[in-house]
């Protein structure tokens, strides 16, 4: 797709009551409406939408040729369409099993790509070499902290030019909760999945001692890789935090020289697990980043490679979508039942799966949960989907996976790294900070404004499939070949920022005693 230069809307289907306008539009303006010059009756914003045909109250409003809302009032064509005119109402959605699913047609392995990882000692790969510092508890939090901090301000990193650095991964969880039970096991899995992943060479695991998320119990039966050196302590065993912070400094000093040792080599492409994620969403994510990002998944799968989608309060409403793609009918049902789940949860808790769209997204011009899911799920492509998984489970299923993760952030991105992701992507149209180290995250934009205004924070301009200067195919061939070239060690934005700590949130569901 490219839109005219002259264009000032954008309709993705015939059969859509609405189009997005390009650009602020004041009231008068003239738009193309099948055929015939429409003047709108008021101004709207760029990314917003307005109506095409007339829509009666209570009749439903199409935008990708899909229902995105109902009518509150009368709309007539030519009206600005957003939340004072469109509602929200559940929508019966009939599932077929498996009636899109069709096998991946991979390249000739002589035509695959390849990119420098590192070649861990299990066969896994990491695109990133770093030393991590694991807490097991808010407790040992500041400790953690404190001894990243004295390595990087020692200069000794200096040393080790094959080291990319420390990571304090911290969090306000494993004390205060059940022993057993969900609450503790997702905890636990997001962990694991981190002692894990092949971007870490070594780990200090720290705790205080008493907590009900005990170290021992998180590598109790877990195979560790053997090139991995892992140093499991707690301030309680050694003697306070000035001596846990002297020990935990003395100890990851010890493993940077064997980190440093690790060089890349060439692998193929389809050791790469994808994650995607997208944050600050607005009106042009399910028309540029998006899909173009889909585009990219669709050819790593191609490759051998696995694209990960998550944030499922922002798939709902096409679910019925993404069974049609399920390889089988149980892949499909695991879809279904984690949709189940998260009606249950919201309403135990008194919300609303159309509470999703933030502000900010309906300030770009989104208003239900149904247009935002029709939008964010174009992240996945058009390949087969091959599994559900929970939260912070390994991902194993090359190909299209769908990963059970709510729509934050931090927390759903953390439980795909936990789940072997060793680049993300990261589409926004409102601007969203965000890093996740040990990986490194690539920033798409999906408008040229908000580049233009953050360059600094984006990586990727997708904003010229609005403009006209570039279609999704191929602004999906970029995002390919620079997730090669990041995991080749291609440093990204969000990296010489320094994000990444912060931004390590495990779910935290269960109950807090």
């Amino acid at each position: 797709m490219v839109l005219p230069a002259t264009a000032r809307t954008l309709r993705l289907q015939p059969q859509d009551d609405v189009a997005i306008v390009v650009t602020d539009l004041p009231a008068g303006t003239p738009v193309d409406a099948d055929g015939r010059a429409v003047p709108l009756r008021a101004d709207v914003p760029r990314g917003h939408k307005v109506a095409l045909r007339a829509v009666r109250r209570g009749a439903p409003v199409l935008r990708y040729g899909q229902i995105i809302g109902f009518a509150a009032v009368d709309i007539e064509p030519g009206d600005h369409v957003h939340l004072h005119n469109l509602e929200y109402r559940e929508i019966e959605r009939d599932c077929e099993f498996s009636v899109d699913a069709r096998p991946t047609e991979l390249l000739p392995e002589s035509e695959r790509a390849t990119f420098q990882g590192y070649v861990r000692a299990d066969g896994t790969v990491g695109t990133r070499n770093y030393l991590g510092i694991l807490t097991s508890v808010n407790c040992s939090a500041t400790a953690a902290k404190q001894i990243a901090a004295r390595l990087r301000h020692s200069g000794i990193l200096d040393d080790y030019p094959h080291i990319d650095g420390v990571v304090a991964l911290t969090h306000g969880q494993g004390c205060g909760l059940a022993a057993d039970g969900e609450g503790i096991e997702v905890l636990r899995r997001v962990m694991r999945g981190y002692l894990t992943h092949p971007n870490f060479a070594g780990f200090l695991l720290l705790g205080l001692g008493c907590e009900d998320n005990q170290v021992r119990a998180l590598t109790d039966g877990l195979p560790l890789r053997a090139d991995l050196p892992v140093f499991a302590s707690t301030i309680q065993e050694l003697g306070g935090t000035r001596k846990t912070v002297a020990a935990g400094v003395e100890r990851l000093t010890d493993m940077l020289p064997e980190a440093d040792r690790a060089r890349r080599t060439t692998v193929p492409a389809s050791a790469l697990i994808l994650g995607t994620n997208c944050g600050g969403s607005d009106s042009a994510s399910g028309v540029t980043a998006n899909p173009a990002l889909g585009n990219a998944v669709d050819r790593l799968v191609r490759h051998g490679g696995t694209g990960v989608v998550g944030e499922t309060p922002e798939i709902y409403g096409t679910e019925q979508l993404l069974v049609r793609r399920a390889v089988t009918r149980e892949v499909g049902e695991k879809l279904l039942e984690r949709i189940a789940w998260w009606r249950e949860y919201t309403a135990k808790n008194g919300g609303s799966m159309d509470n999703n769209p933030s502000p900010g997204n309906k300030a770009g011009g989104l208003t239900t949960i149904l247009e935002k899911s029709l939008g964010a799920v174009a992240k996945g492509g058009t390949t087969a989907l091959t599994d559900v998984v929970d939260y912070a489970a390994p991902v194993t299923a090359k190909g299209f996976v769908f990963m059970d993760t709510p729509g934050y952030d931090p927390v759903s991105v953390t439980g795909i790294v936990a789940g072997g992701a060793q680049v993300v992507c990261f589409t926004t149209g409102r601007g969203s900070a965000f890093g996740c180290a040990p990986v490194p995250s690539l920033k798409i934009a999906t408008n040229t404004p908000l580049f233009a205004h953050m360059t600094e924070d984006m990586d990727i301009n997708a904003g010229g499939i609005v403009d006209g200067t570039s279609t999704v195919e191929e602004t999906g061939r970029a995002i390919f070949e620079r997730v090669l070239a990041v995991a080749s060690g291609e440093p990204t934005k969000s990296e010489s920022m320094e994000y990444g700590e912060e931004e390590f949130v495990p779910w935290h569901i269960g109950t807090v005693m």
